[in-house]
């Protein structure tokens, strides 16, 4: 009984983290925009160190897809194809002025359909998660194998 729950339990867990990639690449793919639009909210990588001291290099922020922003809001806009996450400083005549933390100039200005969103939560050091995620993921499909082999093993004996 308890080798059947583990093996139902095992391939509904890689069931749901090959739906979440492939719906991840499919919907981006499809959408053309550089970002995943899960329930409203996207996962996105800081890679560079303009808002270091604030957010760093490797960091991982979830941001809400919304283009309702005030001053102060750490914002993510595309410009020339790019994301870029910095902090509303002013809105001024429809324009928004954006800024780095880490930078001593304000940006060019930008419009508002220029935003995909709002910085709502920080996680710190994002590659040392994905890599944890990969692994674990690794891990409970050999587990998984090893389990089916195992227990197809122990069935005809």
């Amino acid at each position: 009984m308890i080798k059947k729950f583990l093996n139902i339990f095992l391939t509904i867990i890689i069931v749901i983290a090959i739906i979440v990639v492939i719906y991840s690449v499919v919907q981006s793919r499809v959408s053309g925009e550089p970002y995943t639009n899960i329930f409203g909210y996207t996962l996105l990588e800081v890679v560079t160190g303009s808002m270091s001291g604030t957010i760093e290099i490797g960091d991982g922020v979830i941001v809400k897809l919304t283009d309702e922003v005030v001053e102060n809001d750490i914002i993510v806009y595309e410009k020339n194809g790019q994301l870029i996450t910095h902090r509303l400083i002013s809105k001024e005549e429809g324009q928004l002025i954006t800024q780095g933390d880490a930078n001593n100039t304000q940006d060019e200005p930008i419009t508002i359909n220029m935003v995909v969103g709002k910085v709502v939560h920080k996680i710190p050091n994002l590659n040392a998660w994905k890599i944890g995620i990969v692994l674990i993921i690794v891990l409970l499909i050999l587990v998984s194998i090893l389990g089916r082999f195992l227990l197809g093993h122990i069935h005809k004996k």
